[in-house]
């Protein structure tokens, strides 16, 4: 099949990497891609956000499959002149995509589905904001209402803080301000095909700069997957996944198909395990956001576990034939990710510096490399970006699969570079 992935990013050649181990050999390209993609598959000029190139360029190379990696091209509206040209595309329209667009519409939308989410309050004004976080009190959530780079969302106990980060984000829109809720985190993608829902393995990201949850909201430090803790708080992690299954995911499909909006593409489900609240049987789990296409970097431990065909998937959500499949398998193998970010990353990353040790990092047992942010310049790798690489390993338990990353890591050389120590500690065996 000819497949054209849109992306630039360590999901992207996550998602690439997972489709070129299949038995089957694919034609895949990508567009535009960094250095480390162009060392996995061919790569195009492509600008991912403009419908009418992506649509021409899937025409003239007559693509079978359009996979789109990242946010904004969703919500430019790519899929929508897809679809119309007959091409098939995993991704939802901008209609749909407004779940992860504005987050609104996410709350009116698991409102009408009635799906278990924490209390919200948009605000247009700064006075409006101040009411709404004088309402809720602290921790104070604020969140942008649009897209931004899983950046937008501020929880403080400083109210000052709080105000400042609302007033930035009003600039560019609305924003929500949220009752905060507490407890642990998790990550569930979903596979629909605008009716079908069809789940994968849960991950925990680590959104975080710093070691101990310390520091600002990142795009993602790291994460693991599989999450062992689950089946002492829902018996199994299968049970687990029906529960968010049948309480959140089918529920938002319907809806959205129902309101002739249909999801077809990967639902992100960033879910938060609170504490029992109304009754014994009630687990307290509540939807913090939903995205409209894969997490990064939870892209990054899932697929590796994957032992279905990523490519199945894809073009079964693309073409409404979802149900046909079996629920997909996952390997028990333990996977961690740990990003290495630029200096001064989320700030103001230091850019174009040069990167050195991968090949002996990639040597490594269980390991290998997710490129983010690279650039070729001559015949020496630079940094482009905040996030620069993924560093992913799976092993026979999290203390094997965190032994391995992080000594991977102690290869690679690049100025002012930062990680966090402590991804999936807490499950190391």
């Amino acid at each position: 099949m000819k497949i054209l992935v849109l992306g630039s990013g360590a999901r992207e050649h996550a998602i690439i990497l997972s489709l070129v181990g299949e038995d089957v050999t694919h034609d895949i390209v990508a567009a535009p891609g960094n250095a480390g993609i162009a060392g996995t598959v061919p790569t195009v000029e492509l600008d991912p956000n403009d419908p009418t190139a992506v649509t021409n360029y899937a025409i003239a190379e007559a693509v079978e499959l359009v996979v789109i990696g990242p946010e904004a091209p969703l919500v430019a509206g790519v899929a929508d002149e897809l679809r119309e040209q007959g091409i098939p595309v995993f991704g939802p329209g901008k209609a749909a995509a407004q779940l992860e667009g504005s987050k609104t519409f996410a709350k009116r939308i698991m409102n009408v589905a009635n799906v278990p989410t924490g209390r919200a309050s948009r605000a247009a004004t700064l006075a409006e904001a101040e009411a709404a976080l004088d309402a809720f009190g602290a921790p104070y959530v604020v969140k942008a209402d649009g897209l931004a780079a899983g950046k937008g969302v501020l929880v403080t106990t400083d109210r000052d803080a709080a105000l400042d980060h609302a007033r930035t984000y009003l600039e560019q829109g609305s924003v929500l301000v949220e009752e905060f809720l507490d407890g642990q985190e998790v990550s569930l993608f979903f596979v629909s095909d605008g009716h079908t829902v069809v789940p994968l393995s849960p991950a925990q990201d680590f959104k975080r700069l710093s070691d101990g949850d310390e520091g600002p909201n990142t795009g993602g430090m790291g994460a693991y997957s599989p999450l062992p803790w689950l089946d002492e708080a829902f018996g199994s992690e299968e049970a687990f996944v029906s529960e968010v299954l049948e309480t959140i995911a089918q529920p938002v499909v319907k809806q959205l198909a129902e309101e002739q909006t249909p999801f077809i593409g990967l639902l992100y489900a960033g879910l938060i395990l609170t504490s029992k609240r109304d009754s014994d049987t009630d687990r307290g789990i509540r939807v913090i956001e939903f995205n409209a296409r894969f997490g990064d970097p939870e892209t990054q431990v899932v697929l590796p576990r994957l032992e279905s065909p990523l490519s199945d998937l894809l073009y079964a959500a693309a073409t409404g034939t979802l149900s046909t499949l079996d629920r997909p398998t996952f390997a028990v193998a333990s996977a961690v990710t740990v990003v290495l970010a630029s200096e001064n990353y989320p700030a103001a990353p230091v850019t174009g510096l040069p990167i050195s040790g991968l090949s002996q990092a990639d040597a490594i047992a269980g390991v290998h490399i997710a490129h983010a942010a690279t650039a070729k310049r001559g015949d020496e790798l630079v940094s482009t970006g905040g996030r620069v690489l993924s560093v992913v390993a799976l092993g026979d338990g999290f203390a094997e699969a965190r032994a391995r990353a992080y000594e991977a890591l102690g290869h690679v050389s690049l100025e002012g570079a930062q990680y966090r120590t402590d991804i999936a500690a807490r499950v190391a065996d």
